[in-house]
């Protein structure tokens, strides 16, 4: 059996309105072998209507996945069925810009690295941009992934992006154990850290993907709960690379994580009334 290069899975969940934009961005993809695959996490809406029209495309598998779990079942049965080298998980709301696919086996290739990341252009629910070419802050050219991730702890954000942004090589995703939601609202930056604390970064500084905000995305009793999190996440990765994380690295980030969690509030509330 031969494998393509690129595994593309999507992780669907009541993604009707817009999974058909996501699908039909990665089926454009040029230039490298790759297959799509697409997980409905029981969904309550038609997203398995919209998906079914994609069935007889032969790089598009489908799959269901039992109700429960959360993200980390979807995003984990969804990738197991990857025979790709790399892989790339796209939620079903997100959209690739042309080309990102073959750019970014090209980048891992001649950097013999684990795990690229792009910027993306932050949308709203309609796919107006918000904030273009948005994302690796202070991460530039190749550099060691546990460098890579200590900056990130630092920043007190996910300077890689959402997965979209990010592509990986599947064989050290699998080996450090998948998809890692041990910190359910880091589920993407936690599997990243693991991931690169094994290899080499290399950062992509083209804005690959976008990623639509949503003003239910957000609610105010999830500040505390992302920031509190973000502590546990900083004190696991110093605890895990004390030669690379320094304890200065975890204060800072843990500043810096309470006042993003804030902000990101913001942002929704004011997406929210820009909606109305």
């Amino acid at each position: 059996m031969i494998h393509p290069t690129v595994s593309v899975v999507i992780p669907a969940y009541n993604n009707a309105a817009t999974i058909g934009e996501t699908i039909d961005s990665i089926l454009a993809q040029r230039d490298v072998e790759f297959e799509l695959i697409i997980a409905d996490h029981s969904s309550t809406d038609t997203t398995r209507i919209v998906m079914d029209r994609y069935r007889d495309d032969h790089r598009v598998t489908l799959l269901d996945t039992a109700a429960g779990g959360g993200a980390e079942r979807n995003w984990n049965r969804v990738t197991s069925a990857a025979r790709g080298e790399y892989i790339k998980l796209v939620c079903g709301d997100d959209v690739l810009r042309p080309d990102i696919l073959s750019r970014q086996v090209r980048l891992l290739r001649s950097a013999d690295a684990v795990l690229t990341a792009c910027r993306r252009d932050v949308t709203d629910a309609n796919g107006k941009i918000l904030i273009p070419g948005w994302g690796l802050r202070g991460l530039r050219g190749v550099m060691p992934g546990a460098r890579a991730a200590a900056k990130a702890v630092r920043a007190g954000s996910n300077l890689f992006g959402e997965p979209a942004s990010v592509l990986m090589r599947r064989t050290a995703l699998e080996e450090t154990g998948g998809w890692y939601a041990e910190f359910p609202y880091l589920i993407d930056q936690a599997t990243y850290t693991r991931v690169l604390l094994t290899g080499t970064f290399v950062a992509d500084d083209s804005t690959g993907a976008t990623f639509r905000m949503s003003d239910s995305q957000w609610s105010a009793v999830l500040i505390g709960s992302q920031a509190k999190q973000a502590r546990r996440f900083h004190a696991w990765a110093r605890a895990t690379r004390p030669d690379v994380i320094s304890t200065l690295d975890v204060a800072i980030g843990d500043v810096r994580a309470t006042v993003m969690a804030y902000l990101r509030r913001l942002s929704y509330v004011v997406l929210g009334w820009r909606s109305r």
